[in-house]
């Protein structure tokens, strides 16, 4: 089987690749950065998918299956023309391929839990639930989620997958994880935006590409969730990068943008689709993010 990646060069992207790439699948990345992933039976090519460009639409055509996880990250991402190159990366990017692709090929869409606008007062937030988005970053997504709507609507093969705030090894750079990492290494205080009590469903990256590897062999059409359904404090994450890296400080600092207090993912629709709960070992993923940033000779020893 042939699978299309987009983002293959990108936190998501690089474990589904080689997920894939593990059980024998032929692979076919394409992203704007260079991969860092090499084998036998991995072709990149270099595209930016908001533009033409024929090589990378051949590919979708060919494909047996697309996994499409390109996109402009950074919910707080102010910088000018933000907005224009959100609409382009995650909604013009998102119609191109949809439009390459022929109906009946499964493409699996990688969405954001920031659609939900935060959870109801504690409750999960449901697949069904009306969607509030705050900001630009989670109005894209909704935009997106629209043109996998219109495919599924003409009969097209289409999953969107919603994952609740994903971390581990690889992370980027500019994610509060990883940020907190680099600040706890150098001495910094680790800035924490709205406070300590704000808590966040945190998904290990692993199970986020074994979820999307279920959803492509079980041939899903759905919206469904990728969360584990526990929410976990900023303070516990804190606590956790100082068990990990060295002991820290906390810096409580206003919001720059509107964002939830909570986040909390409702897994019943996700267990029932591709087949499992998320869970999540808080030390572990700080462990595998910190281990990738570099530098593990500095990592404590945690029992």
């Amino acid at each position: 089987m042939t699978v299309v990646v987009t983002g293959a060069s990108g936190f998501i992207g690089t474990q589904v690749t080689q997920a894939l790439l593990a059980r024998g699948e032929r692979v076919v990345g394409l992203d704007r950065v260079p991969p860092t992933v090499a084998g036998d039976g991995f072709e990149t090519l270099h595209v930016d998918l908001a533009a033409p460009h024929a090589e990378a639409f051949d590919a979708l055509r060919a494909a047996d299956a697309v996994v499409h996880l390109a996109a402009r990250p950074g919910v707080r991402d102010c910088s000018p023309r933000i907005e224009l190159r959100r609409h382009m990366d995650n909604v013009v990017a998102t119609a191109q391929v949809l439009a390459a692709v022929p109906l009946p090929v499964p493409v699996v869409v990688a969405s954001s839990s920031s659609v939900y606008g935060g959870s109801r007062r504690g409750r999960p937030s449901r697949e069904d639930d009306r969607l509030r988005p705050r900001g630009g970053y989670a109005r894209s997504k909704v935009a997106a989620e629209q043109r996998c709507a219109a495919r599924a609507a003409a009969g097209g093969a289409v999953t969107v997958v919603r994952p609740f705030t994903v971390v581990g090894d690889g992370q980027r750079a500019d994610m509060a994880l990883a940020r907190w990492i680099v600040d706890a290494r150098a001495g910094r205080p680790l800035v924490v935006y709205g406070g300590l009590a704000r808590r966040r469903d945190l998904t290990d990256v692993r199970d986020v590409v074994r979820a999307v590897l279920a959803l492509l062999d079980r041939g899903a059409r759905t919206t469904v969730n990728v969360g584990s359904g526990v929410g976990h404090s900023l303070a516990e994450i804190a606590a956790a990068v100082g068990d990990v890296v060295a002991p820290v400080t906390v810096e409580v600092v206003p919001l720059p943008v509107s964002e939830p207090d909570e986040t909390l993912a409702d897994t019943r629709r996700g267990a029932a689709t591709f087949g499992f709960v998320p869970t999540t070992d808080v030390l572990d993923v700080v462990r595998r993010a910190a281990s990738s940033a570099g530098d593990a000779e500095h990592l404590r020893l945690v029992s």
